[in-house]
């Protein structure tokens, strides 16, 4: 999963880390300042400093101006130091300033990569200018590792990307006012309806009754598909004939739900392109007769850029909710997750990870980070 982006994103690490490990120069420790603590990390102490606190002990503090020290007189004793104490005085005694010329190249092939990686134009610029804004112009201290330095910046640059909205779609349907009435829309074969069934045993499973409304009575085959899932998570199904009125099924899915106390209407619609004329009206006709607490957005995470526009499109037509990403676990970019919360203004609600019932993801935007940066 992910993969093709996160080979970019290591290239990119590695192409920056090089830069930074050439602009560090060694530093010498101010006064009053113990050699071997990288600004912005915890103290390590100073050499009079006893607090339990410090994570290291006086004798393993090097100053800087010792390059290579074997051996040290304090109060007439003498103190030798090993080789691992040396390297950790050398490691963290270098820090560097980048400037944007330093960066202009690297970070034009990051947002090369990232459009590559089907994120939105708009999205990539997002990420590339939180990540030179993290990098340029600040003296930054070098630990241990200079791709640490990059990644956390790639991490946050995607990560503020990804959770600029966030929604609880289990909380808000424990909490709202029964039935909650949830219509899913997007077009045909990007798993609606297989998610509509996913959704009905995630709400049982958490113990709310569900009822499911078979609105698409345009496509052949679409209420008997909707039947069969309904049949084997267990839930309730209200449906007319093909070519039937959506909005007169879904009124009366809600009708059953108001008189059986179900605590869940969750409403199939015809697949659709936002420029059927006929089609969105219809839409916008069970919006008025049977309106909706929640409309969801379903599209495949591999369609990229396509399923970002659409998603776009239609939260234009008919304003959406949120957004399901199905086929997840197939997805070796991951631009669609990225980039339609941020393009639309709406959360991704959940992600389908696989055919199961159960294969279905709360969206977590530090997961998904995590995913990225991951082995």
């Amino acid at each position: 999963m992910f993969n093709k982006l996160k080979a970019k994103l290591s290239g990119f690490k590695e192409k920056i880390g090089s830069k930074i490990d050439e602009k560090a120069v060694e530093i010498e420790p101010v006064e009053g300042e113990v050699a071997g603590s990288p600004e912005g990390s915890e103290s390590l102490g100073s050499a009079g400093d006893s607090s339990p606190s410090s994570p290291v002990e006086k004798e393993d503090v090097v100053p800087v101006e010792e390059k290579n020290p074997v051996q040290k007189e304090e109060n007439g004793v003498t103190k030798k130091f090993g080789f691992a104490q040396k390297a950790k005085a050398l490691v963290f005694e270098r820090e560097f300033i980048l400037e944007e010329d330093d960066l202009e190249e690297s970070l034009w092939d990051l947002e090369m990569a990232l459009l590559e990686s089907d994120i939105a134009l708009s999205v990539s610029e997002a990420i590339v200018n939180s990540v030179k804004d993290q990098l340029v112009g600040t003296r930054r201290r070098i630990g241990s590792n200079t791709g640490n330095i990059v990644e956390e910046a790639l991490k946050k640059a995607i990560y503020d990307v990804m959770s600029a909205n966030i929604f609880d779609l289990d909380d808000y349907v424990k909490n709202a006012k029964k039935p909650v009435h949830i219509v899913f829309i997007g077009i045909n074969g990007t798993g609606k309806t297989t998610s509509i069934a996913k959704l009905s045993k995630r709400f049982q499973d958490q113990g709310m009754s569900v009822v499911v409304a078979a609105g698409d009575t345009f496509r052949a085959g679409a209420i008997d598909q909707l039947a069969i899932h309904a049949d084997k998570v267990g839930v309730k199904i209200i449906k007319h004939q093909e070519q039937g009125d959506p909005a007169a099924v879904i009124y009366d899915a809600i009708q059953h739900a108001k008189a059986h106390n179900v605590d869940i209407v969750l409403s199939d619609t015809a697949g659709r392109m936002h420029t059927n004329i006929n089609l969105m009206e219809q839409l916008k006709k069970v919006c008025r007769v049977a309106p909706p607490d929640l409309i969801i957005f379903v599209d495949e995470a591999v369609a990229g850029n396509d399923a970002v526009e659409r998603a776009a499109q239609f939260n234009e037509a008919v304003p959406i909710n949120g957004s399901i990403l199905t086929k997840t676990d197939a997805d070796s970019k991951g631009g669609a997750a990225i980039s339609i919360a941020y393009i639309t203004g709406k959360p991704i609600l959940f992600l389908g990870m696989g055919q199961g019932y159960d294969d279905i993801r709360k969206f977590d935007p530090q997961w998904f980070v995590d995913q990225l940066f991951g082995e």
